[in-house]
């Protein structure tokens, strides 16, 4: 079963596209990735989901339902961390906190206390006297206190420190694993990597892809470095499915998709020092895809 349905969902704002013809669904259970530059689209991609603002066309449903039509009652079991996050400056953590539970049925109070444990947050400080980090960390407690099943996180750990992402991470499989769906929308490709088993990839408004990340990694690309101890001719790899050819002093840096012992065959009769092959990061083959579709 889809949780997320989203079909050829466009929004305008006057003559500025902001999304166009935006297409992919989320299972339950899983935990979806939603990546691209700051500007491509995913922040309001997302508010048109949660009925924040409306669609110029195309639809979007959460657990079946028209997320215009059934906006209020869906947002009932979603939990929803926005990219910047702003309080009443005077009011107390856990005032805040309390208030946000008060729109929920049957909130426990006590996992107010466990979620600010974790994420090691003073609920007795004055939302004024916050970083911007523990600022994050009350939009985290705030978007989990009621057990969400869906949890939608745009741009989540700004702010927060290598430690408390990790926890922040750890946080979000364990709701995962009680049965919370994710979408995790974020510009840093290490993070979606860590998390999502699939993602769709957004440029300039449009999809560009929608892949699972191990197929992206292992089945697609491989990363080669080669160590030459005289001159190099680069031309000598003018061959199909090399891209991100780069040549630094007398070591040569590309991706390769196809059969690698073309590549072999190409290193015959070649004075080599070293070569190593891997597999790329997430962000080499996201900056592929954004190349190749320039």
């Amino acid at each position: 079963m889809n949780v997320i349905e989203i079909n050829q969902l466009t929004k305008y704002y006057g003559k500025h596209r902001g999304i166009e013809n935006v297409t992919f669904s989320v299972e339950e259970g899983e935990i979806f990735g939603f990546i691209g530059p700051n500007g491509a689209g995913k922040s309001t991609t997302i508010r048109a989901l949660l009925s924040l603002i409306h669609p110029t066309s195309g639809s979007a449903t959460i657990f079946g339902k028209d997320c215009i039509k059934y906006g209020s009652e869906l947002r009932r079991d979603i939990g929803y961390l926005p990219s910047e996050v702003f309080y009443y400056e005077h009011m107390k953590v856990l005032e805040v906190l309390k208030y946000s539970a008060s729109f929920y049925d049957n909130v426990n109070y006590t996992r107010i206390q466990t979620l600010a444990d974790v994420m090691d947050l003073d609920l007795n400080k004055r939302i004024d006297d916050l970083s911007y980090g523990n600022k994050k960390k009350v939009g985290i407690v705030q978007g989990l206190l009621h057990e969400p099943k869906l949890i939608i996180l745009d741009e989540p750990t700004g702010g927060l420190d290598p430690l408390m992402q990790q926890k922040f991470f750890d946080l979000i499989r364990t709701e995962n694993k009680k049965g919370a769906t994710v979408l995790f929308s974020s510009h840093i490709l290490s993070e979606v990597q860590k998390l999502c088993g699939r993602v769709a990839i957004i440029k300039d408004g449009t999809i560009v892809k929608i892949e699972n990340i191990r197929d992206m990694q292992k089945h697609n690309y491989k990363k080669f470095t080669l160590e030459y101890s005289g001159v190099i001719d680069v031309h000598h790899f003018n061959l199909d499915g090399i891209t991100n050819l780069t040549l630094d002093k007398n070591t040569l840096h590309f991706l390769f998709k196809g059969d690698i012992n073309r590549i072999v065959e190409r290193l015959q009769g070649q004075a080599l020092l070293n070569m190593l092959v891997e597999e790329p990061s997430l962000e080499e083959i996201f900056m592929h895809y954004y190349q190749k579709e320039d």
